[in-house]
């Protein structure tokens, strides 16, 4: 039934789902969400502030809906329109396969990052030794953080004892 053939009243009482339905019905052909959505809302008369309330509810109501398909691109269709087969055809897009050559390559280039890495550090930790073999023809103490834990053990265990008394 044409929506022309329905009261204002009638219409206001229709869900906006409702109104999609015969709408797309009518012009036997898939819309835009954003098209059918203006269509219904000037068909209820709905105002700016209705608009910007009501979209959401209704993107929503066409994908819990079963009478609704989306063909992808925002284009939305009635279901009993496409066969099921020529709808997975029209909607699935077949992903590409992937070379296996790509993803070796990526691993290799992976690795050869974490090898840049590696050698980094390998450079900084020969840079440290230098340091402290520098430190030590100068005559600074090998054992120095040796000594230094020795003392600051004392004082702690001093501090105890002090507490304690």
């Amino acid at each position: 039934m044409s929506l022309e053939n329905f009261s204002h009243e009638e219409i206001q009482d229709m869900s906006m789902i409702e109104v999609a339905s015969k709408i797309l019905f009518e012009e036997k052909k898939a819309i835009n969400y954003r098209e059918l959505f203006d269509k219904i809302a000037e068909i209820k008369g709905f105002s700016k502030k209705q608009k910007e309330d009501n979209i959401s509810q209704f993107y929503t109501d066409m994908n819990v809906d079963g009478r609704f398909l989306t063909l992808g691109s925002g284009m939305w269709g009635l279901k009993r329109w496409y066969p099921v087969e020529q709808a997975e055809e029209e909607i699935t897009e077949v992903p590409k396969k992937k070379k296996v050559k790509k993803k070796k390559k990526a691993v290799v280039e992976d690795v050869e990052a974490l090898d840049i890495v590696d050698d980094d550090i390998a450079d900084v930790v020969d840079d440290f030794d230098d340091l402290d073999d520098d430190l030590e023809d100068d005559g600074f103490d090998d054992d120095f953080d040796d000594d230094i834990e020795e003392d600051l053990d004392e004082d702690v265990d001093e501090d105890l004892d002090e507490e304690k008394n």
